[in-house]
């Protein structure tokens, strides 16, 4: 008689300290920040031009901020743009890790006397409801969202408040994956076997651009060139390797909990010139992102 296993895949997001540990090893084996700063002082600069214009103060808002590295770097280009303006940032997180890992890093900055902050250790449905709660009429000027989309119930919905709340020339940045990105392929093969759609959603810009066309929202978008090297996920057992799957899975211990034709079939995918390319002895994932720009104009 044949036995049928039962393979219980755990979402890494339950799992906050081995989440930061995945996410840590993966900033150090691709080239996201650096893609993203790129972008921050090649393109933002243009972009936050007019979000000053007749004000003395600018009121901005991260969602999903994180660590606060690439907030602080959003920052000081809004700042040298504006340089006379006082700064009232919220920033939104439900991560008390992360907010630490802010804190910290603000402390030791001592330029940052124009900016007054607000922590919010919440996730950004929260954060909504009690904004509703408070049935605050503040306009926010420049509003971002890196990297958070997947993490919300309704990105549709999540856009549609945040974007209610800018101010006349107001912006909203969204950063995800590209669609045609390394996770847009390995979403589109095993979306049904690996998102949790309680807690992540497999979203990439493809799916919000065709969302915000589909309503009539006018943005722009710009491709954010970048790549991960995901060599040690084919050395079998090794420690690196396996957090790297599971940040790729988003499956708490993935090589150990998933069927074996599940890792089999996510590892061949991921070596398939559709994700990656091989190059001098090492595979480099495709990790593409994408910046969509929202503005408010009247």
């Amino acid at each position: 008689m044949s036995v049928t296993m039962a393979y219980f895949l755990n979402s890494l997001v339950n799992n906050d300290s081995r989440y930061l540990m995945c996410f840590q090893l993966f900033l150090e084996r691709s080239s996201e920040h650096q893609c993203m700063k790129d972008f921050i002082h090649q393109q933002l600069p243009h972009i936050l031009d007019s979000v000053g214009d007749g004000k003395s103060d600018l009121n901005v808002i991260g969602v999903g901020s994180g660590a606060g590295e690439i907030d602080l770097e959003m920052l000081s280009v809004l700042h040298q743009k504006h340089p006379g303006l006082m700064v009232d940032m919220e920033v939104v997180d439900p991560s008390s890790l992360q907010l630490h890992s802010y804190r910290d890093l603000v402390s030791k900055k001592p330029d940052l006397d124009y900016v007054k902050f607000t922590w919010n250790e919440m996730t950004s449905s929260e954060f909504e409801e009690r904004w509703q709660l408070k049935r605050s009429t503040k306009k926010a000027d420049f509003i971002h969202m890196i990297q958070m989309l997947y993490y919300v119930k309704d990105p549709g919905a999540t856009i549609s408040f945040f974007q209610s709340l800018l101010n006349k020339n107001g912006k909203l940045l969204i950063i995800l994956v590209s669609g045609e990105s390394g996770w847009g392929k390995l979403w589109q093969s095993y979306k049904d076997q690996l998102c949790c759609t309680d807690i992540s959603q497999c979203v990439t810009t493809g799916d919000i651009k065709n969302l915000l066309s589909t309503k009539g929202v006018n943005f722009h978008s710009y491709e954010l060139p970048s790549q991960m090297d995901i060599s040690e996920c084919f050395i079998e057992g090794d420690e690196k390797g396996e957090l790297l799957l599971d940040f790729l899975t988003e499956v708490q211990d993935f090589s150990k909990t998933a069927s074996p034709e599940l890792k089999d079939g996510v590892l061949d995918l991921l070596r398939h010139p559709d994700c990656s390319v091989q190059s001098n002895g090492k595979v480099i994932f495709n990790n593409t992102l994408e910046a969509i720009v929202i503005e408010q104009l009247n």
